[in-house]
């Protein structure tokens, strides 16, 4: 992008860029980080996601504060103005992350000392670094504005899917041989769940990536593979 004749135009695009890049790499990189050190039932970092948090809302309203006042002053136009408006989006869906976060840490807290077997508390292991990989790329994707890594992001959403519908069925079979592990299992249901979500909105930061790249929207369906519903995914699917 060239710069602007008007030097302060161009700091004010770079401290927007600056807000989201530090909430998707930094600040959500930790509480996700720690709220999968909660799912191996650490309850002190399940605490520090739920106060970590707070920051995350705090940047977005600053992103969305900057974003307005840059508006009202540059009436930005072209490559400007989306960058202005994949910002505000970009900012919505990472203080989405960080509540579906938090969630999974209330839901470790929840747990408590129930009993469960290794294998059970292991099950989540597998989606949890899948979701985790997608922000890490996404927020890269993000970074170096490059369009052939957010489509990769964008794809690879199924196979969280896929990940998911596995996890629950496995869970429930738990459920229906052990009913001791009923309550473990279901708040487990919750967490996947959770995560499942936090893949949804990496998606929806990849689609934001590309349009501001590119200046078009993804005109075809998301991939979808989500099968724990019992309804085929591909029916009235909406973007989250």
């Amino acid at each position: 992008m060239q710069p602007h004749t008007i030097g302060a135009y161009d700091a004010e695009l770079k401290v927007l860029d600056g807000l989201i890049g530090v909430a998707g790499k930094q600040r959500l990189g930790r509480v996700l980080e720690r709220g999968l050190g909660a799912v191996r039932h650490v309850i002190n970092l399940a605490q520090q996601v739920t106060a970590g948090d707070a920051a995350i809302d705090l940047l977005q309203h600053n992103v969305e504060e900057k974003a307005i006042s840059t508006i009202a002053t540059r009436q930005p136009v072209a490559i400007d103005l989306r960058q202005i408006v994949s910002a505000i989006r970009i900012a919505n869906d990472l203080e989405r992350i960080g509540d579906l976060a938090k969630n999974v840490a209330k839901r470790v807290v929840a747990i408590g000392e129930q009993p469960a077997s290794i294998k059970v508390a292991t099950s989540l292991a597998p989606l949890a670094a899948r979701v985790r990989d997608q922000l890490r790329n996404v927020a890269a994707a993000y970074r170096n504005r490059d369009d052939g890594a957010a489509l990769e992001v964008w794809r690879s959403d199924g196979a969280i899917d896929t990940l998911h519908t596995s996890l629950f069925r496995e869970l429930l079979t738990y459920m229906m041989e052990d009913p001791r592990s009923i309550g473990f299992c279901a708040h487990l249901l919750f967490c996947a769940k959770n995560l499942e979500r936090i893949g949804d909105h990496a998606t929806n930061i990849a689609e934001t990536t590309h349009y501001l790249i590119t200046g078009d929207m993804l005109s075809a369906d998301r991939p979808k593979a989500d099968g724990s519903s019992g309804v085929d995914p591909s029916w009235g699917h909406t973007k989250i």
